[in-house]
């Protein structure tokens, strides 16, 4: 009975979209748009990242705002150069940027609001921004696809 459920289940998933479950049980998507070396994916099209190991994803995909227009994002590859746990911005307004992983200069995976769109900086959720903040190391690739 638990087999036809589960069949059933499975079935009922639109085609293309592949899942595997993750170790806290969360659905996790199979892929990312990176490639293997990547530790962080972030796909800018899609307002979603990822955490990576060996092209495997490891947690993800989550929810991201980044960049507004004259503050766009860029693509690329880049390394992690710093982190920091209370972050404030010294460019806008002293600004909490909790959880800061910065990849590329002043642009950083941080702690921020999903409702509106950054100066470059990719937001996350609190319990993501966590997550990348406890995973990603310095020099780790972080990934930015278009």
């Amino acid at each position: 009975m638990r087999v036809r459920r589960l069949t059933a289940m499975i079935s009922s998933v639109p085609l293309g979209l592949a899942l595997t479950v993750g170790f806290a049980g969360e659905a996790q998507a199979a892929s990312a748009p990176c490639g293997p070396a990547a530790k962080a994916c972030l796909d800018l099209s899609a307002n979603q990242a990822w955490l990576m190991n060996n092209g495997a994803v490891t947690y993800g995909p989550v929810p991201v705002t980044h960049g507004k227009p004259g503050w766009e994002t860029p693509p690329g590859t880049f390394k992690v150069t710093r982190k920091s746990r209370h972050h404030r911005s010294s460019q806008f307004n002293n600004a909490p940027m909790p959880y800061s992983v910065f990849f590329n200069g002043g642009i950083a995976f941080h702690q921020g609001s999903l409702r509106e769109q950054s100066h470059g900086c990719v937001r996350l959720t609190k319990a993501a921004a966590a997550k990348f903040f406890g995973t990603l190391k310095i020099g780790d690739q972080v990934q930015v696809v278009p």
